[in-house]
């Protein structure tokens, strides 16, 4: 079994299954939460080999799994979930024992972010999906790929040209608006919502003001500085946000950490 114990804000020894699931349980299931989940390397890069997976080690998947466990909706941008060889998204065993306990489905809904809908219908993230995902996109997005999506995920359209989007470069008329795609996750029952990604996606959500909680963990490696952030920055300035440290653990030299807005 993969050892955690916590730094703080409670320093003790080894936590148990239930007690790392405790750590990161919403106060609140009512209350909208977005939290975003990241992991770097100790100089600072997102990837190792142009992966993320690259830089985790058990108590990283651990923590991965309780934030996927303990969520409503995974939001991914299509980028993050092609490069990371994304699947159906399922809870493990013990979790959907804990989510059925809660009155929830037994796995979370996944959502995607993608302009061009360059996703797979035929992957198993959509045909061994136990929910239908949703994918957001903007009006402009090729029509035939709309119609392929459309019969294995909920496509949306979530651009008006407002905020700055997750699919990078062009017009703002072409990009997904965090804000629209959060208001309709909530309208669709599901509150509590954890990003994974990828950079862009977070740099938006962060020049959007939306994010409530960021899940780090910092990896004992040395990438060399060829990897990117874990934050791309969206067009337009975007004001700095304070955090406050909620929450440090610790699985040999890897650090877990949670923070929220002050």
């Amino acid at each position: 079994m993969t050892e955690i114990e916590e730094l703080f804000p409670h320093p003790g020894g080894a936590l148990s299954p239930a007690e790392v699931l405790a750590r990161y349980e919403p106060d609140d299931r009512v209350k909208p939460l977005l939290r975003v989940n990241f992991i770097q390397s100790v100089d600072g890069s997102a990837t190792l080999a142009g992966r993320s997976g690259g830089l985790g080690q058990p108590a990283d998947k651990v923590v991965f799994d309780v934030l996927r466990g303990v969520s409503d909706v995974v939001l991914v941008g299509a980028g993050t979930a092609r490069a990371e060889g994304y699947g159906a998204l399922t809870a493990t065993d013990e979790l959907v024992r804990w989510r059925l306990a809660q009155g929830l489905p037994a796995h979370p809904t996944m959502a995607l972010v993608s302009r061009s809908l360059n996703l797979d219908s035929e992957s198993d993230l959509f045909t061994r999906a136990f929910a239908r995902p949703i994918v957001f996109t903007v009006p402009p997005a090729p029509a035939d790929a709309r119609a392929r999506l459309s019969e294995v995920a909920t496509v949306i359209d979530a651009g008006d040209g407002g905020t700055a989007g997750a699919g990078g470069a062009g017009g703002a008329a072409e990009r997904v608006d965090p804000l629209l795609v959060r208001r309709e996750l909530i309208a669709r029952g599901l509150p509590q919502v954890l990003c994974e990604g990828g950079p862009r996606l977070f740099g938006d959500l962060i020049a959007a003001d939306l994010v409530d909680e960021l899940c780090l963990t910092l990896s004992p490696v040395l990438e060399g500085g060829a990897g990117p952030r874990i934050a791309s920055p969206a067009p337009g300035p975007t004001a700095p946000r304070g955090l406050e440290l909620d929450l440090l653990l610790r699985s040999e030299s890897m650090l877990l950490s949670r923070w929220s807005r002050d």
